[in-house]
């Protein structure tokens, strides 16, 4: 769950300065171009200019950071900030050497204290219009270009909610463009391919996996809640929705909103085949904690009634793939699993 301005949508890297992503041929084997600096292109509705290499990189978000590690990047992060839990597996090591600025919202004075030469962002609530940790101008003035994860801006409304309207339906196709735009800044295209091709190959095997399903079973997908508060659930048109239609599965939230809070009776009406509890080690709120949202579940005299409920067809995942990021492949291999370990897959 993001907490979060509109944008436009954010220019494909087709939209990059001439020869940035161009292909050409060498000794027979298709390659990615130099990146010619200065490069420019359209990211989240904004201009954003990038003189060379970047060498020293601030990364607020899980995501972004983990994307930079995988284009083998880890070199040029020097602070991490924004934390859902723990780091992607086979980049323990590596993460442990980056200084943690916070495990949630950093400040703009420990920001500046790295000395970046570019700040990835993940969300907008970060660093954007309303950012809590500050505006994009205010790096700008100072010479620090911010990159934001497009899967945050394009087709979402992050003014109209506390977690944004997304009203263009999240794809994979939003990180894989922040894979090719991040590997396009750094010069390193042929890792962002490589990357991308392998995400795509997962994604296809887990889909195959379940194929049968076909519409037969449906799902909510549960974040947190606040204490004594309505359950934060996934919309229809963020990562959920994708993880669930990638898996024929109805979500039975059809609102727009990215994380609506639904009340269980409402939920328990709808009778979903499944529950999809979120695991994280973040402890924003009191329900972020998935023993305690098990133990509501088998508790509450509404919740505890429903059919998955008393099925046993609860499954958690992993918070940071229902987020738009490179992990939502994670979530759909993991949900395809539960669901073929459970026999709903005939």
């Amino acid at each position: 769950m993001t907490l979060s301005a509109a944008a436009p949508r954010a220019a494909s890297l087709l939209s990059l300065v001439a020869g940035a992503t161009a292909f050409v041929l060498s000794s027979g084997t298709a390659q990615a171009a130099e990146t010619q600096y200065p490069l420019t292109f359209e990211n989240c509705g904004r201009p954003v200019t990038f003189q060379k290499v970047p060498e020293k990189t601030v990364s607020i978000g899980q995501s972004s950071t983990e994307i930079l590690y995988m284009l083998g990047l880890a070199d040029r992060v020097v602070g991490t900030a924004l934390w859902v839990g723990p780091v992607l597996e086979g980049y323990e090591e590596v993460n442990a050497r980056i200084d943690r600025l916070a495990d949630n919202d950093p400040s703009f004075e420990s920001v500046l204290g790295k000395k970046p030469d570019i700040l990835t962002v993940q969300f907008q609530w970060q660093v954007g219009p309303e950012g809590v940790v500050a505006k994009p101008e205010q790096f700008e003035e100072l010479g620090i270009p911010v990159y934001t994860s497009p899967s945050d801006c394009v087709g979402k409304d992050n003014s109209a909610a506390s977690d944004g309207v997304r009203h263009q339906v999240f794809t994979m196709e939003l990180v894989y463009q922040e894979i090719r735009e991040l590997a396009a800044i750094y010069n390193v295209q042929d890792k962002g391919e490589e990357v991308v091709a392998s995400l795509k190959k997962r994604e296809e095997a887990a889909r195959a996996k379940v194929a049968a399903v076909g519409g037969k079973l449906s799902a909510v997908f549960w974040f947190s809640s606040a204490a004594d508060a309505d359950p934060y659930v996934a919309g229809k048109n963020g990562a959920p929705g994708y993880i669930m239609s990638a898996l024929g599965i109805e979500n039975i939230i059809k609102t727009d909103d990215e994380w609506p809070t639904v009340g269980w009776e409402t939920i328990a009406k709808a009778a979903p085949t499944m529950i999809v509890a979120g695991s994280m080690e973040r402890r924003r709120y009191p329900l972020d904690n998935l023993e305690t949202k098990l133990t509501f579940l088998k508790t509450d005299p509404v919740a505890s009634l429903m059919p998955a409920v008393t099925n046993s067809y609860v499954f958690d995942m992993d918070a940071q793939a229902m987020n738009p990021t490179i992990r939502t492949i994670e979530g759909i291999e993991r949900l395809a699993d539960a669901i073929e370990k459970a026999g709903l897959a005939k």
